[in-house]
């Protein structure tokens, strides 16, 4: 058994025990080759759920933050995230957003699950914001399946300041990949990967319930932190 079948075998059950878990939709992640699961992300700990919920290894390229080891409860979580990735962290000073793109497109065209927050950071407030159009990119690059996911519950268990995690329900429902076929082979323009991630997005949101925003997540954080200066 691998690394991963083997947490997966530990880290499911007891996650489920500690956080019940209510999963739907798995039948639409496809059996085999590559995939995208495109999810909302409302807290660090979104990767765990979809690694657990998820019948197949998913890989991640994960910010530093995924991995905070500042309070033990977040250091638990690290360890379980590493295990159940395998999570590629990007830790190179310099590393530049093409190659980090270029490092996924290679999971992608390995035949695996690559998981992706389109959001690019955490909603400050539960809403659905504006996809980055790398996700995008990826599709229609390697011609990859995109599976919408939303996730439900997982910000109330260890929001920004709280050092124990609470206990509570989560939900992670996969829905059907998104047809980009009117944007098939556009990989190189800007108007049509903005249009195919707007798509993806809207699919994420029909799942998740969540009110759509039309401004990127990381220019609301950047206003709300400068309202508090």
């Amino acid at each position: 058994m691998s690394l991963y079948g083997a947490a997966k075998v530990v880290v499911a059950p007891l996650s489920r025990v500690v956080w019940p878990q209510r999963v739907e939709g798995v039948h639409h992640v496809p059996a085999e080759g590559p995939v995208i699961l495109a999810s909302n992300h409302l807290a660090l700990i979104d990767p765990l759920f979809i690694g657990t919920a998820c019948p197949r290894p998913v890989r991640f390229i994960a910010k530093r933050e995924l991995f905070d080891e500042s309070t033990l409860p977040r250091k638990a979580v690290s360890k379980v995230l590493r295990a159940l990735g395998p999570l590629s962290v990007d830790r190179r000073p310099g590393q530049s957003a093409q190659e980090a793109m270029d490092e996924s497109v290679e999971v992608i065209n390995g035949g695996e699950v690559f998981g992706i927050f389109p959001e690019g950071t955490r909603s400050p407030d539960g809403r659905l914001y504006r996809a980055q159009t790398g996700l995008a990119w990826l599709a229609l690059t390697t011609g990859a399946p995109v599976v919408p996911v939303a996730l439900s519950g997982t910000e109330r268990i260890l929001p920004p300041g709280r050092k124990v995690p609470s206990f509570n329900r989560v939900g992670v429902r996969f829905g059907a990949p998104v047809d980009l076929s009117p944007w098939s082979g556009q990989a190189h323009r800007a108007r049509p990967r903005r249009e195919a991630s707007d798509a993806i997005m809207a699919a994420v949101a029909k799942l998740s319930g969540q009110e759509q925003v039309p401004r990127f997540a990381a220019s609301v954080k950047a206003e709300l932190e400068r309202g508090h200066e």
